[in-house]
């Protein structure tokens, strides 16, 4: 065989290799990563796959790693993962391998910190709604009270990234809408299991909320999340519809099924001191979805960067940094899902609008941003694994803890 001959041959088998990974990660071979990227990966389950490749960005090379999950595959579903309650943290591999996830990423932005009230605990609760298998958990902060990045223009703490009752990915907004009802008395429900209450309102704890203290919804203003915490503030504890306590400090501790602790501050504090022990009350509250009503099994919150192929205007593209992101692709029936490396040579990163352009490459129609930096954390099961193991390298050199994720399920 002569020269010619072998080189010629080598290049079929490696044309042939490429044609086979792209049928596995389902995507063509053209287009699958941006242009130039280096690939390596394969199928995780039934319907889901996992690729990792190199990505030429303005502030150097940066490493990606992609899940795909085809949700037009009765086996593949994804879910939020989170630990139990909202105001907790768990890492993404052990929420992931809990709940028997074989795939899945960070997700919303969090109550990391709080530097600006002494004394006071963060909750690590996330900032926007958050719906697991269909069960509403809460409602989202005002915008001013969002940890993260400044918000692209237009968008706000209630945008969504969401799986409908259809099986269909989709990006929406979801409102609060509830109320305070007594005898006489109806009061607009200002919020529910969130880490900050709007000004002036009432907001409701359940259960589902967890034993962190609820002294944090009552700080800063809608516009200015460092301001002082409020000192006219006031707890109802309602107990099977009638009112058991009240104080003029909101507490701790874990919240009964069939119990609502209400928290007021100002105006709604003032509301609240009305209420008398052995009074009925009763408090709903539903998620609202602005496009069509429609009812979500799943939904966390982020901010979109991409809306029907086009990216956002006012994106950020001079900032820099490990990102995670969820696109949407195939009319809702497909989901990618996206984490950065954090090792040093690839911390860099991508600007905002670079992760629009990327998702848009890797076939996104739309795409929603989700918790950068060190929560940055990608898992997946290896072959023949019965747990999942972390992927990228979180640039703080171990998993965050976060409060949720969006995980990945086959079977």
């Amino acid at each position: 065989m002569t020269g010619r001959h072998r080189r010629a041959r080598a290049g079929r088998a490696v044309l042939a290799f490429l044609t086979a990974f792209g049928a596995l990660t389902g995507a063509a071979p053209a287009g699958a990563a941006p242009a130039g990227a280096v690939q390596k990966g394969g199928r995780i389950a039934p319907g889901v796959t996992y690729e990792e490749f190199d990505i030429k960005a303005a502030k150097g090379v940066t490493h990606a790693h992609v899940l795909r999950a085809d949700l037009s595959n009765p086996r593949v579903r994804v879910d939020l993962l989170y630990p139990g309650a909202v105001a907790s943290r768990a890492q993404v591999s052990a929420m992931a391998n809990t709940q028997g996830a074989v795939a899945g990423v960070n997700g919303d932005f969090f109550n990391i910190s709080e530097t600006q009230h002494p004394g006071v605990e963060a909750t690590g609760a996330s900032v926007g709604p958050a719906i697991a298998a269909g069960r509403t958990l809460k409602a989202a902060v005002p915008d001013g009270q969002r940890f993260g990045p400044a918000l692209p223009p237009g968008t706000s703490t209630e945008d969504v990234f969401g799986v409908d009752g259809d099986g269909r990915a989709r990006l929406d907004r979801l409102a609060l809408a509830g109320a305070v009802r007594t005898t006489g008395t109806e009061l607009p429900l200002g919020g529910l299991n969130q880490y900050a209450l709007p000004v002036g309102s009432v907001g409701a704890f359940t259960s589902e909320w967890g034993s962190a203290s609820r002294v944090r919804a009552t700080c800063g203003t809608d516009t200015d999340r460092a301001a002082p915490c409020s000192t006219d503030v006031h707890e109802v504890t309602v107990r099977d519809g009638k009112v058991v306590s009240a104080a003029d400090t909101p507490g701790s501790g874990p919240i009964a099924a069939g119990t609502t602790v209400l928290v007021g501050r100002e105006a709604g504090a003032q509301q609240l001191r009305k209420f008398s022990t052995g009074e009925t009350v009763e408090v709903e509250h539903s998620l609202v979805a602005a496009t069509d009503g429609a009812a979500y099994r799943l939904a966390l919150g982020g901010y979109p960067v991409l809306t029907g192929g086009q990216p956002l205007p006012g994106l950020d593209s001079t900032t820099s940094t490990v990102r995670t992101a969820v696109g949407i692709a195939g009319n809702g029936r497909r989901v990618l899902l996206l984490a950065l490396d954090g090792a040093a040579a690839y911390r860099s990163g991508l600007t905002i609008a670079e992760v629009a352009a990327t998702m848009r490459d890797l076939g996104a129609e739309d795409a929603f941003s989700l918790d950068g930096g060190g929560s940055s954390t990608l898992v997946a099961r290896r072959r023949g694994a019965s747990e999942v193991s972390v992927r990228n390298h979180p640039s703080g050199g171990a998993e965050r803890p976060v409060p949720n994720g969006i995980g990945v399920f086959s079977g």
